[in-house]
């Protein structure tokens, strides 16, 4: 990997790691508690609030676990073990790492997980 492939990547990565947490602190306030106040929303508008509040949660979840890829595939940019499967240690291909450059494995182990 030439030093522009390294800066070209790590800054793919963080950028989307700053985009995922921006997205965090935008929808912060929908993942809160809903009110359960009858005199202020009627039932529907309640479920309605819970069901989007139960979205934003699982939608949060899933960014936690993207957030945590990303950070690993900066950790091994930095131990210079970026671009090799962490389960086989075999070369990622160029074209995997280019879809997801926070992919940990290699296709050949991806497939076996599944």
């Amino acid at each position: 990997m030439t030093k522009a492939d390294f800066t070209h990547v790590r800054n793919q990565l963080l950028s989307e790691r700053e985009a995922l947490l921006h997205d965090a602190e935008v929808t912060a306030g929908e993942r809160g508690v809903v009110e359960l106040d009858q005199t202020s929303v009627g039932r529907l508008s309640r479920m309605d609030a819970l069901q989007n509040q139960a979205m934003q949660v699982e939608t949060e979840r899933r960014r936690e676990i993207e957030l945590k890829r990303i950070d690993a595939a900066l950790a091994r940019l930095v131990s210079d073990e970026y671009g090799y499967c962490v389960s086989c240690g075999e070369e990622i291909l160029p074209k995997r790492l280019e879809m997801d450059p926070a992919t940990p494995v290699c296709v050949t182990c991806a497939h076996k997980s599944d």
